[in-house]
């Protein structure tokens, strides 16, 4: 596997930024990059110095969701996701606080890796959605439901429609709204304030 799938920066005040960097596939998750995010988040579990991660996409692009053309090539959709079951684990239990700096879309798996974040800060122009259950492929609705309503996981997981950012805020999809471009820096600067929270750590034991 190559490193490079998940790029990792240290900033001071113990926060980590990984990227997800696939932008020449909108940074879908394929095999690799999911076992990546595993790796490197069981390693920052257990480093003293990292006190809060924030995750990112490249290119403008959040994450466009599990890699189509992987599914396509292994004929096997359900092995696919039966892999995958170890990567939700790894994000949705993550033991540090964890934010998600969203710019451009966050749909289908992208959608749910973000919903499995502590935190969501997105731009102005991003969105969200499960446009693949109009493939017949299964949304995630329970975990969509630990974020906002059943009605509105109902909704979203049955139409399978995309949301702009300002209706996913109304909505409790997003926590903070920036202008495009600025999520980054806007989630590192959340993440810096969590860190600096003594009773953070605990909290997300509690999560």
């Amino acid at each position: 596997m190559s490193a490079d799938v998940l790029e990792t920066t240290r900033h001071d005040a113990g926060v980590v930024v990984l990227e997800l960097s696939r932008p020449e596939a909108r940074n879908a998750l394929n095999t690799e990059l999911r076992q990546r995010l595993v790796d490197v988040l069981a390693d920052l579990a257990v480093d003293d110095d990292v006190l809060a991660v924030v995750l990112q996409g490249a290119g403008g692009t959040f994450c466009a969701g599990f890699d189509l053309k992987e599914l396509a090539a292994a004929g096997d959709a359900a092995e696919v996701f039966a892999h995958a079951t170890t990567y939700h684990h790894a994000v949705f239990n993550f033991t540090k606080p964890l934010v998600a700096a969203i710019e451009g879309a966050a749909v289908a798996g992208g959608m749910d890796l973000a919903l499995m974040c502590d935190l969501r800060v997105a731009a102005s122009d991003a969105t969200f959605g499960q446009p693949q259950v109009k493939m017949a492929i299964p949304a995630a609705i329970d975990l969509l439901a630990t974020v906002v309503s059943g009605p509105v996981a109902r909704d979203l997981c049955l139409t399978g429609r995309i949301v702009g950012a300002g209706e996913a805020a109304r909505l409790g999809l997003v926590d903070r709204l920036v202008e495009p471009g600025a999520s980054v820096v806007a989630a590192v600067e959340l993440a810096r304030e969590i860190a600096a929270s003594a009773g953070a750590g605990a909290m997300k034991r509690v999560f």
